[in-house]
């Protein structure tokens, strides 16, 4: 309605004039509702031309949409773990701080593992004691079977000796009884030295290894334990928390809650038909006005312009994907801040607005090379925002009377 009566000003009126002054022609004579066509038909269709270019222009290097909302992430209260609720800590609608608990859940078996790893632990550290001293047992009985290899030896040399100096003096078969004695008790010392070795390894291998496992075992048995207390893992207020002791939680199936992290709106998520992706630009000025922040107008600043349409994903599944579930066009994702920082704080997060990204020609204008049919067009274009602007500021005084009394609300 505004681009009409600015351009039925320039059209319209101009044709009235010159029929009511220059040809004399009056309203209500010659000029009457069955006429008016005939008497303004060049005003009328120079009016409807220029309206509409007026409008596509606007528009187009000017867009404008409304679904501009201030995005937020919530973090789900899950615990890592299937189990049964033992206590809780807050309720719904609480301000929690990071690292504050929120319920834990009942730790019987996670404790009953624990405990057995730490017995496990104090078994293996007796055993070790033991191991020792069956190292020095070991020690004593090597020490035992040398001296006897040693004494069955020098109890061979000795008769072996005499029976050089006086053959037959001493009878062969005690001679032989004494070698198989000597090899009795080298079998003994290899032995004790086998022993030995054994309980060494034990020492230094088997039963570290063990204590190793048990400790690691521990370990696990801690951090499932600890995985049954819940913190929140950021500053927020929590919501959709009805957990009662008893309640079964399972991180698959049934969340705890969600927690709605404090953060101030610091960007607004904007999104512009895809028609204008050419004008969209990093460094636009924009405007936007929000329902939550009545007959205000705040300063924006294009920051990001995103390079994919959501509506053209495709994931893997087992379907093959129709082309015509995308005939419906998706929108240029534009992330838009403040101008000046602090303007966005009282806009709740998930706030809507209405926004405004207006096409700015400062640069090719201030470049001489820029030709006079080119630089009027620019300086057009650039003019015809002000329009835009208007209708944002209309919009924003009439968004609360549309809200409360013509929306029902």
């Amino acid at each position: 309605m505004l681009e009409l009566l600015l351009c039925s000003s320039l059209t319209i009126l101009p044709d009235f004039l010159f029929r009511r002054f220059v040809q004399g022609k009056r309203l209500g004579r010659e000029i009457t509702l069955f006429s008016v066509w005939f008497e303004l038909r060049w005003g009328i269709t120079l009016c409807l031309i220029l309206t509409l270019s007026l409008i596509t222009t606007i528009f187009y290097f000017h867009p404008s949409t409304k679904a501009a909302t201030s995005v937020f992430r919530t973090v789900t209260v899950l615990p890592e773990i299937s189990g049964r609720v033992a206590e809780t800590f807050v309720d719904i609608n609480q301000r929690v701080k990071a690292g504050q608990p929120l319920f834990r859940l009942d730790a019987t078996a996670q404790e009953a593992a624990a405990d057995t790893s730490r017995r496990k632990i104090a078994e293996i550290e007796a055993a070790m004691i033991v191991a020792k001293s069956q190292l020095a047992e070991a020690d004593g009985r090597i020490v035992q079977a040398r001296g006897g290899l040693r004494q069955a030896v020098d109890e061979l040399a000795a008769r072996a000796e005499v029976q050089r100096r006086s053959p037959g003096s001493v009878a062969a078969r005690d001679v032989e009884k004494m070698q198989v004695n000597v090899e009795t008790q080298q079998g003994a010392v290899d032995a004790a030295l086998a022993s030995r070795e054994a309980i060494v390894s034990e020492l230094e291998f088997q039963l570290p290894a063990q204590q190793a496992s048990a400790e690691a075992a521990l370990r696990e048995a801690q951090a499932d334990l600890k995985k049954t207390l819940i913190v929140a893992g950021t500053d927020g207020i929590v919501q959709q928390f009805a957990l009662r002791p008893g309640d079964v939680v399972n991180p698959m199936l049934r969340p705890a809650g969600v927690l709605v992290p404090d953060r101030r709106v610091t960007a607004l998520l904007a999104g512009f038909g895809q028609i204008e992706s050419q004008v969209l630009k990093v460094g636009m000025i924009g405007e936007v006005t929000c329902i939550a922040m009545p007959w205000q107008i705040v300063p924006m600043v294009v920051t990001e312009v995103q390079n994919v349409i959501a509506s053209g994903q495709v994931r893997p599944t087992d379907q093959l994907v129709d082309v015509q579930q995308f005939a419906r066009p998706g929108t240029i994702t534009v992330i838009m801040e403040p101008l000046y920082a602090g303007q966005l704080d009282a806009l709740p997060q998930g706030g809507s607005c209405i926004a405004n990204a207006y096409t700015n020609n400062h640069a090719a204008l201030a470049d001489p090379a820029t030709g006079a049919l080119r630089r009027f067009a620019l300086h057009a274009i650039d003019t015809v925002g002000l329009v835009h602007a208007m209708i944002l500021r209309i919009q924003a005084l009439l968004l609360p009377i549309q809200t409360l009394v013509l929306g029902g609300h």
